[in-house]
């Protein structure tokens, strides 16, 4: 017999045993593996939250804008020295006029547009129906060429009803099913803090961002109607559109320096304004990302660890009981390898099993979750499943090596004599 043949034949008998061990001994082949079922539990559960999480995150950082920058007087994050930033003028809607027509003027320019940009909260009225919290804001009808937001029905405002300050609006989904359930609110006059507003669109379902700010929960309107019902003197926000994503960098200088020219600095001085990006946030949460990780590996390592000594334990009890039986096989021509491939596989072979089980629990836990909570972006891919098989293998293979070689090592003699 070959060395390949025999390693064949070594594999199947040490499964055979392995497996009619484990079926003599169910309740403590079952109680040994429910560590490795409540770890495998942890690891799938644990990574299909962190990756949700993570999508999640890059879903809300994805409605940014890929290809947006926002000017602003504040930055988004870190203005702790406030006093740098409250004497700056604010950013006006004619600076958006300024930057375009600078950007028209420039031979193969990276920037593609600019368009204002002013919000505020308020509540919107129709007939006995009132929703509460929604975040109005007014701006321009280039705004079609930064947003790819779909519609429902309807459109977004157009140069003339922009031009003219026209009290049209275009609804969120969510506020359009607050207030016409069973209708279409196309052609309606809403009141907007008490001011009239036609409806001429609602845009279609976009979800929230970061579970903070929910896009359905909005309206938009042409900015001077804006300006009109509720003025722009704290000024407005400039989205600014990028023509390749690719030279966000170059794109951002050449922003900077547009912005002077339309600001009127001098060279020397400080930017009395901010180019906010999605960067920002991505800055911000990356550390929130890896506490997360950090904490899921920390649980789901214990919960392994804990399932590692159980089957060792179980492994060296076996060991002691069947001592008598390795020394037999060692008498008659049993190699080393022979013995503790056996021991070996027969921990694999209840991991491999917790494995198989903790999979099924954790599917269940998951379809659980995903039905009361149908909007947390997780998924139970084949990687999990491929990720937990293989921790349930290495587990076995980390746990029962020990007991494993000490068996191999049991000498024939001694280990018949055992009592």
């Amino acid at each position: 017999m070959n060395a390949l043949a025999r390693l064949f034949y070594e594999l199947t008998e040490s499964f055979r045993i392995a497996w009619a061990q484990i079926r003599a001994n169910k309740t403590r082949s079952m109680l040994t593996a429910l560590g490795v079922i409540i770890g495998i539990v942890a690891v799938t559960l644990m990574y299909a939250a962190i990756s949700g999480i993570d999508r999640g995150f890059q879903n809300s950082l994805s409605m940014l804008g890929n290809d947006v920058f926002y000017v602003d007087k504040w930055p988004w994050f870190g203005a702790e020295d406030w006093w740098n930033y409250i004497n700056r003028p604010a950013i006006e809607v004619r600076d958006a006029e300024r930057l375009n027509r600078i950007v028209e003027d420039t031979p193969k320019s990276l920037l593609d547009v600019a368009v204002p940009r002013a919000g505020r909260g308020c509540s919107v009225k129709f007939g006995d129906g009132r929703v509460d919290g929604i975040f109005a804001f007014g701006t321009t009808a280039e705004y079609a060429r930064i947003s790819n937001v779909d519609f429902v029905e309807g459109r977004l405002f157009n140069e003339i009803e922009d031009n003219g300050a026209r009290a049209v609006c275009v609804l969120g989904f969510d506020v359009a099913e607050a207030l016409f359930p069973h209708r279409s609110p196309l052609g309606e006059t809403v009141t907007v803090d008490g001011h009239p507003c036609i409806v001429i669109g609602v845009y279609a379902k976009q979800g929230e961002f970061l579970g903070l700010f929910s896009f359905d929960n909005q309206l938009v309107m042409p900015i001077g109607a804006f300006s009109k019902m509720f003025g722009t003197r704290r000024g407005v926000e400039l989205q600014v559109k990028v023509k390749d994503q690719t030279q966000m960098g170059a794109a951002k200088d050449e922003l900077i320096g547009a912005m002077r020219r339309v600001r009127g600095q001098l060279p020397g001085e400080r930017d009395n304004f901010t180019v906010n990006e999605q960067q920002a946030f991505k800055a911000q949460l990356d550390p929130v990302k890896f506490s997360i990780f950090a904490a899921g590996l920390i649980v789901t390592s214990m919960s392994l660890i804990v399932g590692a000594i159980g089957i060792m334990n179980i492994t060296f009890v076996s060991v002691k009981e069947r001592t008598k039986e390795i020394g037999s096989r060692k008498a008659i021509g049993a190699r080393r390898r022979t013995i503790l491939l056996q021991f070996l596989i027969e921990a694999v072979s209840i991991c491999i099993i917790g494995g198989i089980i903790g999979i099924g629990v954790a599917y269940a836990v998951f379809l659980g979750v995903r039905y009361q909570m149908p909007s947390f972006p997780a998924e139970f891919s084949v990687v999990l499943v491929l990720i937990g098989m293989t921790a349930s293998v290495l587990t076995g293979v980390l746990s029962g090596f020990i007991p494993a070689w000490g068996a191999s090592r049991l000498d024939p003699v001694v280990a018949l004599r055992y009592e």
